[in-house]
């Protein structure tokens, strides 16, 4: 995330973007594990993936969190680094509320950023957690908005993370912030016919507002 073969080795093409620890640009260049649900791993090897995911973040400096397919891994493994390093592998939500708007960016998708819907605390199960680790942006209180909007990154960053490892994009997840003017404006000069029961008029509007008032309808 941006902050605003069988055998799971690439071949070709993708092999060269893992040798120079490359983010795969999608607008760019083909990545066909972008939208497969990956392979689940082994902690030894999904141990491996992360510290290479993370040395690549380090390199680049400009993003938050890392998918083994963004680098043309094959393996259900992510990394997220806001607060603090935390590895995902074989992740799973198994509990999501209080749903919320943010605006999101990828490092497989640069320069395309776009609002989501996500929400502000997750409940995750991974590979190498005996229990589950929580993710929450939830208010603590009145002195916690540095902390509270860092958690909120992370849980949106974990979530960003496992969309991708599930073959998910941001734009998958896009919604339409539009405000849109459901009912036309009237001028105060406008015509409007209003009537009550059988009777009409046709009047400025300006002066039609007390007949409104009235229990007047515009028809």
């Amino acid at each position: 995330m941006r902050e605003v073969s069988k055998s799971g080795n690439p071949k070709g093409k993708m092999q060269k973007f893992l040798w120079k620890n490359k983010v795969i640009n999608c607008f760019k260049n083909d990545n066909p594990l972008i939208q497969k649900k990956l392979r689940e791993v082994t902690l030894e090897e999904g141990r491996t993936i992360a510290t290479k995911l993370f040395q690549i973040l380090n390199e680049r400096k400009d993003g938050i969190g890392l998918a083994a397919n963004q680098v043309g891994i094959d393996a259900s493994v992510a990394v997220v680094n806001v607060r603090e390093p935390v590895v995902l592998i074989n992740p799973k939500i198994l509990n999501k509320s209080n749903e919320i708007h943010y605006y999101e960016g990828c490092l497989s998708f640069p320069k395309k950023g776009c609002h989501t819907k996500r929400y502000e605390t997750i409940e995750v199960t991974t590979a190498q957690e005996e229990g589950t680790l929580i993710f929450s942006g939830m208010q603590v209180d009145d002195k916690d908005a540095d902390s509270q909007e860092l958690r909120t990154l992370e849980a949106v960053c974990v979530q960003h993370e496992i969309d991708h490892l599930n073959g998910i994009r941001i734009m998958d997840r896009m919604i339409d912030t539009t405000i849109r003017r459901t009912e036309k404006k009237i001028g105060r000069n406008s015509l409007v016919t209003i009537k009550k029961n059988d009777v009409v008029k046709v009047l400025k509007y300006k002066k039609a507002e007390k007949f409104l008032n009235d229990g007047w309808i515009i028809s």
